[in-house]
């Protein structure tokens, strides 16, 4: 199992921050599409880095068209020497229409034909086939020499896909080459819902999958919450924070479905009446110890590396740790210790 990380420091120290935790053995180095520019900061810890891999956890999809992803997406892959990983996620409808005022339509239908013209404008430019992709929401049929990149010995990037519901899930089993497990889930959500999706899409796509566990050459890599402390005061801001950030997840109505498997269904309406008047710290008192240690790992940096290990084994092949609270960095140390024994 491959050890990720997030890069989440200053806008500034990006490539020193890359440089830093490649030295510490992490695998990988995922950025996120928050405050900044996902690709600029994926194109310094490539300037930073020599071997580790680099991808975007998530960029939003649909902010944006095929092309402008083939386009970025291609030329990463070139200069991080195909280290780069695109890693797409959908964003919700409130964020896509009215903060960056793009159309919002048939999620899982429109992820599916954005991978899908993305890899036909790919095509184009590393084979030299004909750009003829009509779809519904996306076509794609002009590209002329004096647009197209130079084909490249690294190719396009691994195409990534971020999903909780089943729709999504199994559109990133059939067209995408991984998939990001959402920080809100649980085990028995992995095994009942988001793995028997992904083996639908596998199939749907005609891709060659194994036994009951296995995906083939596709790839499972998620961040899981992390509650973890070395004395009582660093474990009670973990559980507080922790609580906090599920309850926030847990307001949002696409994601009801993870807390239904467990019969906690009723607590996301309140959660979400809570969440619109911003009371955040009551939304965190209605998470249970229960709901708490079944979305996270919790415990000591040893019991923790042991726990995520358990929780993921036999699905994923990358993992990482969200912790939305301050942990001492030598902690961390400790718990990929754990993790690799």
């Amino acid at each position: 199992m491959l050890i990720d990380t997030s890069l989440r420091g200053s806008f500034d120290a990006i490539g020193a921050d890359a440089a830093s935790l490649a030295a510490e053995g992490y695998d990988g180095l995922w950025v996120s599409e928050t405050q900044h520019e996902p690709f600029l900061q994926c194109l310094q810890a490539c300037q930073a880095t020599e071997d580790i891999t680099v991808g975007t956890s998530i960029a939003i999809a649909f902010a944006r068209t095929p092309m402008t992803l083939a386009s970025v997406g291609y030329d990463l892959a070139r200069y991080s020497k195909g280290r780069f990983v695109l890693g797409l996620g959908s964003q919700i409808k409130p964020h896509i229409e009215r903060r960056f005022s793009m159309p919002w339509s048939h999620p899982a239908p429109r992820m599916r034909e954005l991978i899908q013209g993305m890899r036909a404008i790919w095509d184009a430019w590393q084979h030299g086939t004909k750009l003829d992709f009509r779809g519904e929401f996306y076509t794609h049929t002009l590209m002329t020499p004096f647009f197209t990149p130079e084909a490249h010995e690294y190719g396009p990037p691994p195409v990534y896909l971020a999903g909780v519901g089943e729709l999504m899930t199994q559109v990133a089993g059939e067209v995408a080459d991984g998939f990001f497990i959402h920080p809100f889930t649980t085990r028995r959500y992995l095994d009942e819902v988001t793995l028997p999706a992904l083996r639908r899409g596998r199939e749907k796509g005609g891709h060659v999958i194994g036994d009951a566990w296995s995906l083939g050459d596709f790839s499972v890599a998620g961040p899981s919450f992390v509650t973890v402390g070395r004395n009582e005061q660093e474990m009670a801001t973990a559980i507080a924070a922790t609580k906090n950030q599920i309850a926030f997840y847990g307001s949002t109505p696409a994601y009801r479905g993870v807390l239904e498997l467990h019969g906690w269904g009723e607590i996301q309406p309140e959660l979400g009446r809570l969440s619109k008047q911003g009371s955040w710290e009551q939304m965190g008192d209605l998470i249970s110890d229960d709901m708490l240690h079944a979305f996270s790992v919790v415990g000591t940096p040893e019991e923790v590396g042991m726990k995520l290990r358990d929780k993921l084994d036999g699905l994923a092949q990358r993992v990482s740790c969200y912790a939305n609270y301050e942990v001492d960095p030598a902690v961390w140390g400790q718990v990929r210790a754990a993790l690799r024994a």
